[in-house]
């Protein structure tokens, strides 16, 4: 039998405020443990919660992003269950009247096909706490620092059919509110993360199948990798007679595997009402609008713009403006070179990257910056350098060795373009390469890049290559 793979999402954000969606504690990441949690994060009596206005607005900002309906009064409410991470037995969330309603967000698949994926809804919520199973060897800790940090969970429709539509769904999100600069999206530190409900179906069916969650991936690639498992698990499990329970599962990286959390809630176990302590927030018209004037280029206009103004590739687009940082880097080297777009995007897409990848270094802490990117591509461009030797002195900026033109001087890396000079090198070779030259003579083209290659080496690659060319084919020709 075929199975067909059905997935929905929910992706939790944690939004770049500086202090809590109900509290003014400060929600920066690293502190001491416990000393982050004011009275209302932990609903101590006799507290109340206050909105936090600039949550609203970066929730309003992401629904407009996405062209969502946007709730002209939403409304708080009580989400009911009992964790350790949870002080007040409750977490305040969204439930009928969430801010954000309908929306939709296009992304481009694997095969170079794009899709467009429904977005039910973004609401709302405080984070809870943190519970750290590997501290103590006899107990749990627990970590309220977290606890009140605002949240926006976007849910998804189940219109996702493979892993790979799910990662590339859940990135082009990531870029997205990175781009809105609502988010830092730092998964490692939990500020973008998601849980899937993956079920399976015989293929051609429309009743969906049973369900299950999987709970708080961070990466791509676990959430692939789950994904995968939990599939071939529910149809290997479906193929020999049994059934797939509606329940909550985590996803053991080590393993490679998914095991049972616990049973999964439906909305009646949470028992949601709405939260006594807030009034229903109302948004106007002029609010939205000053939003709407201060949204960015988003990432498929930019890309869009990059094809048209800079004439590049779509591949090459859809690299460059896959962050906005990286997409900020690309347009300031292009800048200070004077233009050569394309020359700059294969530097920046090329050896950029590499050095990036090889030492695990963030874009933002690169020591080649992108000014200095665009002044290498310069010198390319006038002649000073060859694209070989500018490898070199990448290597030097990426070091620290000083800015570009210095690194040429100290170096000695100019390129040598004396007429007179490059001659005496040509003649130089053909001298001592008398069999490739009768070789070239004879109608072997190719054996002229051998003699190109001997005339770079005896110059240390300081000569340029073209004159070299075009000087050995004057002479043999």
């Amino acid at each position: 039998m075929e199975w067909e793979t059905v997935i929905g999402l929910e992706i939790h954000v944690q939004l770049n405020t500086k202090s809590k969606i109900f509290s003014g504690s400060s929600t920066a990441y690293g502190a001491e443990p416990n000393s982050q949690a004011s009275a209302v994060d932990l609903g101590l009596p006799g507290v109340l919660p206050v909105l936090n206005r600039e949550v609203v607005r970066k929730a309003v900002k992401f629904g407009l992003a996405i062209n969502a309906e946007l709730a002209g009064q939403s409304v708080f409410a009580r989400k009911n269950y009992f964790y350790p991470d949870l002080p007040k037995g409750y977490q305040i969330s969204q439930y009928e009247l969430p801010i954000v309603g309908r929306g939709a967000i296009d992304i481009d698949l694997p095969d170079g096909t794009r899709k467009t994926i429904n977005i039910t809804r973004a609401h709302l919520e405080e984070d809870a706490g943190k519970s750290i199973h590997d501290l103590y060897s006899d107990s749990t800790a627990v970590d309220l620092n977290r606890a009140g940090t605002p949240l926006v969970e976007i849910v998804s429709e189940p219109e996702m059919r493979s892993a790979a539509e799910a990662a590339a769904y859940m990135k082009t999100l990531h870029a997205l509110v990175r781009y809105l600069d609502i988010s830092d999206g730092n998964m490692q530190e939990g500020s973008f993360r998601c849980d899937a409900n993956v079920s399976v179906r015989p293929a051609g069916s429309e009743q969906f199948g049973t369900r299950a969650e999987l709970k708080n991936l961070n990466s791509f690639r676990f959430v692939e990798q789950a994904i995968n498992y939990e599939v071939e698990r529910q149809i290997a499990l479906i193929e020999s007679g049994g059934e797939v329970i509606q329940e909550t599962r985590l996803y053991d990286p080590n393993k490679g595997e998914t095991r049972s959390m616990r049973g999964k809630e439906q909305a009646h176990d949470y028992r949601y009402f709405p939260d006594p302590d807030l009034l229903p927030v109302d948004i106007d018209d002029s609010f939205i609008e000053e939003i709407r004037a201060e949204l960015p280029e988003l990432p498929a206009a930019r890309r869009q713009r990059f094809i048209e103004q800079y004439e590049l590739s779509d591949y090459d687009s859809g690299v460059l403006t896959a962050s906005r940082e990286l997409a900020d880097y690309f347009e300031t080297s292009v800048t200070t070179a004077g233009g050569h777009a394309k020359v700059c995007a294969n530097w920046t897409m090329g050896e950029l990257s590499a050095a990036l990848n090889r030492d695990g270094v963030e874009l933002s802490r690169s020591t080649v910056s992108a000014r200095q990117l665009g002044e290498l591509v310069a010198r390319i461009q006038d002649q000073t350098i060859s694209g070989k030797i500018a490898k070199t002195v990448f290597d030097a900026l990426w070091n620290g060795e000083g800015e570009v033109d210095q690194v040429i001087e100290d170096r000695g890396l100019k390129q040598v373009t004396d007429t007179g000079a490059i001659e005496q090198l040509v003649d130089d070779v053909i001298a001592a390469n008398p069999d490739q030259c009768e070789q070239y003579r004879n109608g072997n083209d190719k054996v002229l890049g051998y003699l190109v290659g001997q005339a770079m080496k005896q110059s240390q690659g300081k000569a340029n290559p073209q004159q070299v060319n075009e000087l050995l084919r004057q002479k043999l020709d």
